[in-house]
């Protein structure tokens, strides 16, 4: 209420913007929750971007305001591009002006009361106006404002309340960052909507995990895949079984780690889920079905409205039969996973500040001429029970000696392998060839052995879905929801001109992984090998 009336006496009201660039902090939903209340758009900054991206950010978000902490200032001196309009910036934790452009925002005086502020000023707002602005992970680009309104950031926050259960006694962990929806509404959701605690911090730290979730009694954790494989990748921790979690909820979870997570941490329940920030597909695995997104029986087809639809790989386009309609995938085929779009809460599509943006997501005729579905974006299977299963990221799976390869199960494969840390897996173009080679990037511990890795490759993987290329990395670009980068890599290819770090070329004449010298990378891409 503070943070709503301070702004009202600036001369903040309805339809504005404001730019919140904050890292994980108390006063970050109650800065967003006070600006809704006075009919204020806030735009939910990554605290990580820096330069070209940040101010991409700030431009397309409309904001004219910031609202930022010292620890953030850094960030927005980085700059050197002109921003769309002039920026008013308001530090929380300053004790006097910094600039001429950048003042104190005081939200402890007692000139500023905390009643909440009169319903005549959120007269006229609606359940379908922009509350916030919640951006893409850029894993391929630039990061897209999707637009959240007041309904849509209800629905989210509601729908974990209710499917975790939780209760005025939970105590929600969450590292996850507050300007991303799982963390920021999912998170935040699950536990202030039912009187529970969230117990915030700034950044993920494994080691640091259980001794968190042991001196706050945590009972309730909110993940992405990642964080519970670097937990399991932890050496065994004094208070890693004597916790009180019974439920870890989120996204991304591989099969082999739930096993292991469950089993070695003693965590009751895990609900797995899968959703967009964007979109209007959302499943939930309430039977805790292990490697499944979730569920959608046969007799519940008509009621939850999606579909997975045969896409062609090399044209990057969903198929369509004679009469120019998509062709539904087959029980257990991989295909491209869409939603409906109804003028309902749980079916509309918002999409971006960007409306080209937005209507690059949709796709048309598709069951019949003139409906309208999402594009999620993602390959799935549906097994004959109706389980959801994640395949890959269309883009991340590539094509190869006539087949397809989805990045997501061969990264699986190389992380299991001794002394692999991480494992990012793409495609690259071979000058002559059709379709793209397999290459990996590996992050190695100090037990990562490279003799052996393609022996083991061998007996695991098919031949047109093992990396031909190799490069060794100390740290795998993530986004700050632990997602992997793979554009910087895709654009460096197997080139070591333009890359520094080891790479090694799997040569079908030694039957092993060699160093990739210029000498051979110019042979391969005279085509000297028969690959």
């Amino acid at each position: 209420n503070r943070i709503a009336r301070g702004l009202m006496a600036l001369g903040v009201g309805k339809g504005d913007r404001v730019a919140l660039l904050l890292p994980n902090r108390a006063e970050y939903v109650p800065a967003w929750a006070g600006l809704a209340k006075v009919g204020v758009a806030t735009a939910l900054i990554n605290n990580n971007l820096t330069g070209a991206a940040l101010a991409h950010c700030l431009s397309i978000s409309g904001a004219s305001h910031v609202i930022t902490d010292t620890e953030s200032l850094a960030a927005l001196d980085t700059i050197r591009v002109a921003v769309a309009r002039p920026l008013t910036t308001w530090v929380i934790d300053a004790d006097a002006d910094l600039a001429e452009d950048r003042r104190v925002l005081d939200l402890k005086s007692p000139k500023i009361p905390p009643e909440r502020p009169s319903r005549s000023r959120r007269q006229g707002l609606k359940s379908r106006d922009v509350a916030l602005y919640i951006y893409t992970s850029g894993t391929t680009g630039m990061p897209k404002a999707a637009k959240i309104t007041h309904m849509r950031a209800q629905l989210y926050m509601r729908a974990f309340a209710g499917s975790t259960k939780t209760t005025a006694d939970d105590k929600l962990y969450c590292v996850l960052p507050l300007y991303h929806s799982t963390g920021g509404l999912c998170g935040v959701g699950a536990a202030l909507l039912n009187g529970g605690t969230l117990v915030l911090r700034r950044k993920f730290s494994a080691s640091h995990f259980w001794d968190d979730v042991s001196t706050y009694d945590c009972t309730v954790f909110v993940y992405i895949g990642e964080l519970c494989r670097y937990l399991v990748n932890q050496p065994p921790h004094p208070k890693e079984r004597t916790h009180h979690l019974r439920l870890a909820f989120g996204n991304g979870l591989r099969p082999e780690v739930w096993e292991e997570f469950v089993s070695r941490f003693g965590v009751k329940d895990v609900l797995e889920f899968y959703g967009s920030t964007e979109g209007n597909v959302s499943l939930f695995n309430y039977d805790r079905h292990i490697g499944a997104i979730g569920r959608v029986p046969m007799y519940l087809r008509s009621s939850f409205q999606v579909r997975l639809v045969k896409f062609d790989i090399e044209a990057e386009t969903p198929v369509r039969d004679e009469s120019g309609l998509c062709v539904l995938a087959d029980p257990d085929e991989p295909g491209e996973a869409i939603g409906l779009i109804k003028d309902d809460a749980r079916n509309n599509y918002t999409g971006y500040a960007d409306k080209a943006a937005s209507e690059r997501k949709i796709l048309r005729d598709v069951i019949t001429h003139g409906d309208a579905w999402f594009r999620t974006g993602d390959l799935m299977r549906q097994d004959k029970e109706g389980y959801f299963y994640f395949v890959d990221r269309i883009g991340d799976t590539f094509r190869w000696k006539g087949e397809n390869v989805s990045t997501t199960e061969v990264a699986e494969v190389i992380s299991r392998y001794p002394g692999v840390s991480e494992a990012n897996v793409y495609g690259v173009k071979i000058d002559r060839l059709d379709g793209r080679a397999g290459m990996a990037a590996i992050t190695p511990e100090e037990n990562f052995k490279l003799d052996g890795l393609r022996d083991y490759l061998v007996r695991e993987l098919p031949s047109y879905a093992r990396p031909m290329f190799i490069r060794l990395q100390p740290a795998i670009e993530t986004t700050g929801t632990f997602k992997y980068r793979k554009v910087d890599l895709v654009r460096d290819g197997f080139d070591p001109a333009k890359i520094e770090q080891q790479l090694y070329f799997d040569n079908p004449e030694e039957f092993r992984y060699v160093p990739l010298t210029a000498e051979l990378y110019a042979r391969i891409q005279s085509g000297a090998f028969k690959l």
